[in-house]
């Protein structure tokens, strides 16, 4: 009852002219009014406020103080004996008409009734693979500083990487190092992933100076947003209940990176089942303020890839979960379009609505990350890239 509670505060929170007025009135007056003169073609009156039978639940005073945490509102114990009053006959029965009495059980693995793709008569359906070169800007020199080789984009790494001038043994070292030094305080690293990451970035070094150069993700240490199931480490959705949870199975991005030549370092944090900055080690910092949040649920993936923990990141997104800590903590995001990116091995949250993007230091880098894990769930070939 919390969670329908909280849908319905926060709908009509945003058209009343404060929180706090609506959940004390809990009316939806001014709403049905607005919407009936808007349609002057139907002669039907607005109805009138909370006069429809009570239906659902009882509430009582206690379900608005839980609430309110969800809200971040407070009331004094009047306010909420006025909002217990009419709950029933005033919100109730407008969530009642939008998802029906709640008589089936459906099964949470039940898929959707139907599927469609958009395609054009005589086109496959599914999604495109948009043609993405790399830029040919010269890197520069590489910097003898290690903190700024750590801070560097991905269009840099990869250059130093692809002309020699960088192994990704040693970029690998430079971020578990920075791991050990920062996640402390930061909180943003759940599990690091340091014996599979050094065989994978002395396997990319030993392809690439045999010749095998993969492409612009080659040797290059990222950490990925721990609802993504990895084969043999934990994948713990943040939550304390999956704390010990160990897939079997690669999800399908995992599977490109690493096909990609990409070395995985971390597996980062992320708000307990993809709510909020806070999981079971604490609250996920954003690297530039850390009195504050880095905001969730993608918390890891924007602190770690903003403190230069890991070359880049894979975040995933429901309702904003990769646009607001990538804005709190001051990187670059992309929320793909539904259906790009597949999400096999990959916590569900809403079906409909989630999806994974990568999470970087540049916008560059971005486009190179989602052109190695983009396209339908079974595709199996890779396009090498142009060296220059």
């Amino acid at each position: 009852m919390g969670l329908e509670l909280l849908i319905m505060l926060r709908i009509r929170g945003a058209m009343s002219k404060s929180r706090r007025q609506f959940l004390a009135s809990g009316s939806l007056g001014v709403l049905g009014i607005a919407v009936s003169s808007c349609k002057q073609e139907q002669k039907a009156a607005a109805p009138a406020v909370a006069t429809t039978p009570p239906v659902g639940p009882e509430v009582s005073s206690l379900t608005f103080a839980e609430a309110e945490k969800l809200v971040q509102v407070e009331l004094s114990e009047s306010e909420r004996r006025e909002a217990v009053a009419n709950w029933r006959s005033a919100m109730a029965p407008l969530y009642e008409r939008r998802v029906g009495p709640r008589k089936v059980a459906l099964e949470p693995t039940l898929a959707p009734w139907s599927h469609g793709e958009a395609a054009l008569p005589g086109e496959a359906a599914g999604p495109a693979r948009n043609l993405f070169l790399r830029s040919k800007t010269d890197p520069g020199p590489l910097p003898n500083n290690e903190e700024d080789i750590a801070f560097a984009p991905v269009t840099r790494l990869s250059r130093w990487i692809e002309k020699r001038q960088l192994t990704s043994e040693r970029l690998t070292n430079i971020y578990l190092q920075r791991i050990e030094r920062f996640n402390p305080k930061l909180l943003c690293v759940i599990t690091p992933t340091r014996e599979l990451a050094i065989t994978q970035a002395k396997q990319a070094d030993q392809e690439i100076a045999a010749g095998h150069y993969r492409g612009p993700l080659h040797g290059i240490p990222w950490g990925g947003k721990d609802l993504l199931d990895t084969a043999g480490i934990p994948t713990t959705y943040g939550a304390e209940p999956f704390r010990n949870r160990v897939p079997a199975e690669d999800a399908t991005v995992v599977k490109r990176l690493h096909q990609a030549g990409a070395v995985l370092i971390a597996k980062l944090s992320m708000g307990a089942l993809a709510m909020n900055d806070v999981w079971f080690g604490g609250q996920t910092k954003n690297p530039w303020l850390l009195d504050e949040g880095s905001s969730g649920s993608s918390a890891g993936p924007g602190a770690a890839t903003a403190a230069g923990l890991v070359g880049f990141s894979i975040g995933s997104e429901t309702g904003g979960s990769i646009v607001s800590p990538t804005m709190r903590c001051g990187i670059t995001g992309l929320r793909p379009t539904y259906g790009r990116v597949p999400r096999t091995g990959a916590m569900t949250l809403c079906w409909s609505l989630d999806k994974l993007g990568p999470m970087t230091r540049s916008v560059e880098d971005s486009l190179l990350v989602l052109e190695a894990i983009t396209g339908p769930r079974t595709q199996a070939t890779f396009r090498a890239y142009p060296a220059s």
